[in-house]
């Protein structure tokens, strides 16, 4: 399989540039600076911004976003939450999530608290004018950046498992540009990468596009990824009406066992 050309930088929004310096940021500084990390595992979800019409949580990894299956067997859905916390967003379609977020994947998620904002922040998010950046780890070393264009497609209905293709129809059309992470070192083959997922995203966008160009990320073993407690991927910030809103860097993120 070749891969596709890496390059320097230059859909359903329910599938899956200020200074970070803001006065802006959703976040707490790291001791002795650097990126905000978590003093500990986040076991719920955690509201790191709010207005009158939209917040945003940190999501932990290992919970559903919306209701289902997994609620009659005790999993934990961030829509189940937000119903039993907050009554007024049983009017709310998905209890105001503006978009998903896979149950392995940790971080920012967008909720509206009205229907109006819910139409205008889905509308932006189709638009491409929400940026969301991720952190991962993946296996392998990659160049210093790069991006791709890739074609996502589901392989059947209800399929676990995205289909990666070079080529197929633009409305199936994702872009990722990566940065290489030299200050978050998982250790000896792996590599940190900030992601920038360029418009509204496709379903496993990050983790099967990763995948498909040799370096799938750790943890996420149904594309190809080595074993791990989690997938290392985190929805690590969104800019949003100017603003830059940050989850903060789990506990432990990135951390690989020795050899």
């Amino acid at each position: 399989m070749n891969e596709p050309e890496q390059t320097s930088p230059e859909s359903d929004p329910r599938s899956d540039a200020d200074s970070k310096d803001s006065p802006d940021v959703a976040a707490t500084p790291a001791a002795g600076g650097g990126d905000p990390v978590a003093e500990g595992p986040v076991t719920e979800p955690t509201v790191i911004f709010e207005n009158d019409e939209f917040m945003v949580l940190n999501k932990p990894s290992g919970w559903h976003s919306v209701r289902g299956k997994g609620d009659a067997r005790g999993e934990q859905s961030v829509e189940a939450w937000l119903r039993k916390h907050d009554p007024e967003t049983e009017h709310l379609p998905e209890a105001g999530l503006i978009h998903r977020l896979d149950r392995g994947t940790s971080g920012c998620l967008m909720v509206a608290k009205t229907l109006e904002a819910s139409e205008i922040l889905q509308e932006e998010l189709r638009d491409g004018r929400i940026e969301k950046r991720y952190l991962a780890v993946v296996k392998g070393r990659l160049r210093t950046k790069g991006q791709f264009v890739l074609h996502f497609a589901s392989r059947y209905r209800g399929s676990k498992k995205m289909r990666v293709s070079e080529e197929g129809h633009h409305t199936v059309r994702g872009r990722c540009r990566w940065w290489r992470r030299d200050d978050l070192f998982p250790g000896r083959g792996y590599q940190a990468v900030e992601v920038d997922l360029m418009g509204a995203g496709r379903r496993h966008q990050v983790r099967s596009g990763m995948a498909f160009i040799g370096y799938p990320l750790v943890g996420d073993q149904l594309y190809g990824g080595p074993e791990h407690g989690r997938i290392m991927l985190h929805a690590w910030a969104v800019m949003i009406e100017k603003r830059r809103i940050e989850a903060p860097i789990p506990f432990g993120f990135g951390e690989m066992p020795d050899d």
